[in-house]
Parts: C-alpha cells; structure tokens; sequence
C-alpha cells in the first residue's frame, strides 16, 4: 500500500505540473480570486458544472472566458435571456421545402467548455432544456439524441436573487451543479491592480493556450487514482448526515433545516477533495482538502426553512456549524 500511495503520489505531482502554468496564464487577466480559478479547475478536473453569484462586474464572466481561452478546447457563450428559447441553445430542425427533408442546426451548446452567462435570467422551459445537456451529457433535437463531447463542462453565472429579472433555478438542476462559488469584491490592492491592467482603451491582454484537452484527460484518469483513506470517506459521509439530522453531531439546528445534502454531495464531495489534492501536487486527501472546498459543494443542497431566515440563520451559517463540531480524522 506504501509503494502505491508513493506511486500515485509521483504520477500526480507530475501530471499537475500544468496547473502552475494555467494560473500563470489567467493571472495575466484576473487579479486575485485564486479560490475561483481553482474552482473552476476542479470542475474541468472532475467533469463538475459550476455555478458562479456575485453582483455584476466581479469578473465572472472574465474568469470563465480566461479558462476557455488558457485550454486549448471548444468554447461558446450563451447570453441567457428572458426571451432564449430551448432551440436557441440546443439547436434545431430546419425544413428545406425543396428537397421536402429537414437538416439539423447544432446549437452552441455543442461545445467542451459553455459559459451560461447570467442563467437565472431565462425561464424555466430553457434550464429544462439545459438539465439534459448538463446531467445526461447529451441533447434531442426532434426524434435524434445526440451526445456531447468530452470534456463537457457549464461554468454558469448568476446574479443574486435580488437584482431585478431573474429566476430562481429549480432545486433539481442546481443540484447538477457541483460547486455553488460565492464571488465578492476584490481587496484594495487587488482594486489598484485591475486599475493598473485594466484601465486603458487599447487591446485587452491577450490569453494563449497552454493546456490542451489531452492534458485534461489524462489529469482526469490521475485524479481517479488519487488515494482517500476510509477515515477520510467516514468523515465526508458524517458532514453530509450532519446536515440532515445536525443533533447526532451535538449541532442544535434540526428545527432549522428543510432538507439537507442528498448523496450527491458525498459523491462531488470526495470527487472534489481528489481534486483538489491534485492540484497541490498530492496523491493522496486530508481532511483540510474536505474542509476547503466544503461550503461549495454544499452551500446549495443543504436548505433552511422559514423559521431559520426569520432568525437570519443561513444555510451556510448551518454548515460552518456541521464542520465545527464533526470530529476530523
């Protein structure tokens, strides 16, 4: 078991030499927000869509399309509007009157990397039409079913609920998302910087390609291979029914919760810890991989009832209390 987890380890500190390389990329664009770009890696690394909030102009939409363009795959954006329509984004039949056949219009949802661009502003008939692409890998378009590409990821923005003309995504497709990321604003010096770069009216800075999608294949079967110790499942397994029944744990929070995290979260818990160990160069889990990417795995499928938002608990105020109290390993 010691040579293997010394093995794994090797393979995984040498597969991941191109991380350094795409956050040097990045950085050439988006100051600060470390903990985005490597959420937004871990969702490339395990096949994760993920969902991005913040106010506008934080830099989303800027941090997904430095992604695409630092890894050499299919990128497309999709502005997502009141008035988008299912076939605006999967594609469509097109009826030629002279031959009396119909052809096939791919829509741009045919991609490997697809920025949703505020997709809380589209109604519920279009995020229907979204959930098939983003759970089952593939799209129909009349009688014909098409799949995907690999890899296939959404990296999707929103605006809080409170801004004017939004939609608020239903339960089932938020819980396709692996990973909720709540983006805030920049430090001072992180504010000057931007000014800095971004301030100018002459051509933007320019982001060339340093990994291809071979690498990302490859990381991906690395990423697999990366070794979780029992204690370490036993530990995620706990934070997940901590957030159903929180009184097992010694939290005093069961009258708060609505429902807590399905097995999902288990599964995108531990998929995103490996991740994130890769990331370090490790081949191997510990707890503190669990403990940071926590909240963005579960932020979103652990929700509260009226009774806590009276007394201005949140959902996040209810899974600081799960990692404070489960025992770590």
């Amino acid at each position: 078991m010691l040579e293997s987890a010394s093995s794994i380890n090797d393979r995984a500190r040498e597969s991941s030499a191109f991380v350094q390389d795409l956050f040097a990329e990045i950085r050439k664009v988006i100051v600060g927000q470390q903990r985005l770009v490597e959420r937004l890696l871990i969702g490339l690394l395990t096949n994760g869509h993920v969902l991005l909030e913040g106010v506008p102009g934080l830099a989303k939409t800027l941090a997904v399309k430095s992604l695409a363009a630092a890894v050499d795959a299919r990128f497309q954006r999709i502005q997502f509007t009141p008035d988008l329509l299912p076939a605006d984004l999967i594609g469509t039949l097109i009826y030629n009157p002279s031959t009396g056949s119909f052809t096939t219009r791919m829509g741009p949802i045919f991609a490997n990397i697809v920025l949703a661009d505020e997709v809380n502003r589209a109604p519920a008939k279009v995020q229907s039409a979204l959930l098939e692409a983003m759970e089952e890998r593939q799209v129909t378009i009349g009688d014909t079913t098409y799949q995907l590409d690999e890899p296939f990821l959404v990296l999707a923005t929103q605006n809080p609920l409170e801004q004017q003309g939004t939609y608020p995504l239903p339960e089932a497709q938020l819980d396709r998302f692996m990973m909720k990321v709540n983006i805030t604003y920049p430090t001072k010096d992180e504010e000057k910087e931007i000014l800095s770069r971004m301030a100018r009216v002459d051509s933007p800075i320019q982001i060339k390609p340093v990994v291809s999608l071979e690498d990302i294949m490859n990381a991906r079967k690395v990423v697999d291979s990366i070794y979780i110790d029992d204690k370490i499942k036993d530990y995620i397994v706990d934070i997940v029914f901590a957030t159903r029944k929180p009184s097992d744990y010694g939290v005093d929070m069961d009258n708060y919760v609505e429902y807590g995290a399905s097995p999902r979260a288990s599964i995108f818990l531990t998929l995103a810890a490996k991740a994130y160990a890769f990331i370090q160069g490790r081949g191997y889990v510990v707890p503190h991989d669990v403990k940071s990417i926590g909240m963005d795995v579960l932020r979103h499928r652990v929700v509260v009832n009226y009774e806590a938002e009276a007394e201005g608990i949140s959902s996040e105020d209810l899974i600081r209390a799960v990692f404070d109290r489960v025992e770590t390993p």
